[in-house]
């Protein structure tokens, strides 16, 4: 019996030595919380952009949707800025070959979502724009 309540006080003492020294070590280095930051999704509108071969020939045109992710405080000055964005991506999609397929009709949207994260980088800043996310493509 006394070698059982022996066994018992170690246990009780132990848990309460670690659990003690782990609370003291976690308040001891503790480490701010790191504040995480909010972010929304800002749509552009539609964006008529044309389908370029690689060798420069127009093949048609496309519309597309996009959306970036922007932090949340930042949000009226994506949108008031939008149509720099855009004269940003028009700019930019003569010159990047986007037209895939045997015909040319369609997009590639990893180019074009290149072409969209690119302009908004060149527009709001570095870091300001997370990423472009393209949610429709229709020929026309």
């Amino acid at each position: 019996m006394k070698k059982m309540l022996v066994s018992i006080l170690a246990l009780v003492a132990g848990v309460g030595v670690g659990g003690g020294a782990a609370y003291g070590t976690g308040r001891l280095l503790a480490a701010p919380m790191p504040t995480v930051e909010k972010l929304e999704f800002v749509p552009t509108g539609p964006i008529l952009a044309p389908l370029v071969f690689s060798d420069g020939r127009l093949a048609s045109y496309v519309s597309f949707e996009v959306q970036l992710e922007v932090p949340a405080d930042r949000r009226d000055d994506i949108a008031a800025k939008m149509p720099v964005l855009l004269n940003a991506v028009n700019m930019r999609t003569y010159r990047t070959p986007m037209a895939s397929g045997r015909d040319g009709t369609i997009p590639s949207l990893a180019a074009f979502r290149r072409v969209v994260f690119d302009a908004a980088q060149e527009t709001y800043g570095k870091n300001v724009v997370r990423r472009a996310i393209v949610t429709q493509a229709a020929p026309i």
